[in-house]
């Protein structure tokens, strides 16, 4: 795996204001996003899990700049896209791109396939017109799809095909990395490893940095490099994927990966069962956002906002835990 740093996020924050009464007055922030940091490597797979509402989604729509930050930066091959300008921002999205969770919902459905491929060569303008009929032709052959899709439209397609084609149509200008959002979680089982494994050929292939969000832990597993756990708008807990399910120390992971069902086991015996509901992110908890749910919260937690910390020498193991901070836990 290259060391070139390709992405960094520092202390990303986005907040979706709430607006009520008739002068639609400010009453206070959604906290979808409340300072999150990480760096990716060129190459590297980085896993993103956790609870629904903890923020995986909108980590990925701030990056790409669906969503303007509130605060904080993004580093993309040493430019931060927050200083950006329209027009630099517009020839900068060629190197970011974003497969969504519904290929139905994210293919336009008055448009037949090659021209839903063929628009972002037709934008950025690459190579003539016949050259750009060849591309689209490569790109539905690279994912498994014939020359007689090209005048179908989405809903003449299988879910598994829809997603093929948003695949492909994200590769069409050849980006240095690819935000998945639950990529497959709309599939039926069978199909799932399909798309995976051509996620993963696509990826040796072009030599694609990826960004893996999913709130399926063995899918995971099985395609990241390295993971982050996010709570309530935070990473909590980041490192090396089989450093990550051998030794989680965040209570929150030890309880997410507790609760992965073991073939011919039902659920694992040894588990943390976590108590309670996750909190609102319109009025998080104050302190460490997990102590309301945690068994090893001391008054401390309450008060303090923990850091993300290492927590071992010999691999690049993070988390944001006072008990590590203090020594409690090790």
């Amino acid at each position: 795996m290259n060391e070139n740093i390709i992405l960094e996020v520092n202390n990303l924050k986005k907040y979706f204001p709430i607006r009520e009464g008739f002068f639609l007055r400010h009453t206070g922030d959604v906290k979808a996003l409340d300072g999150t940091s990480f760096t990716l490597r060129e190459g590297e797979t980085l896993g993103v899990v956790g609870e629904s509402g903890c923020g995986k989604s909108t980590l990925g729509k701030t990056i790409i700049r669906l969503h303007d930050p509130t605060e904080g930066e993004i580093i993309l091959n040493g430019k931060n896209m927050e200083s950006m300008k329209k027009n630099e921002l517009r020839l900068h999205r060629k190197d970011i791109q974003m497969i969504f969770q519904d290929p139905f919902a994210s293919l336009d459905p008055r448009m037949t396939v090659g021209k839903i491929l063929r628009e972002p060569l037709d934008v950025h303008q690459v190579g003539d017109p016949k050259e750009r009929d060849q591309m689209v032709k490569d790109l539905l052959k690279s994912v498994g799809l014939k020359e007689m899709h090209l005048n179908r439209y989405p809903h003449e397609f299988s879910g598994g095909q829809r997603q093929r084609i948003s695949v492909a149509r994200s590769i069409a200008l050849k980006p240095k990395l690819i935000i998945a959002d639950e990529p497959v979680s709309a599939l039926d089982v069978s199909i799932q490893a399909q798309v995976l494994n051509l996620l993963k050929d696509i990826q040796k292939k072009l030599n694609l940095t990826l960004i893996f969000i999913s709130h399926d832990l063995s899918v995971v597993e099985h395609m990241c490099d390295r993971i982050a756990v996010m709570y309530l708008g935070k990473i909590v807990e980041i490192c090396d994927r089989e450093e990550l399910f051998k030794n989680p120390k965040h209570p929150y992971t030890q309880a997410l990966i507790g609760a992965i069902p073991i073939a011919g086991h039902g659920k694992r015996k040894k588990r943390k069962i976590l108590s309670g509901d996750v909190p609102s992110p319109i009025n998080p908890p104050s302190g460490c956002t997990f102590h309301p749910r945690c068994e090893f919260a001391t008054e401390q937690c309450k008060k303090v906002i923990p850091k993300l910390i290492s927590v071992s020498t010999e691999c690049e193991h993070q988390t944001s835990c006072l008990l590590y901070e203090t020594g409690v836990l090790k």
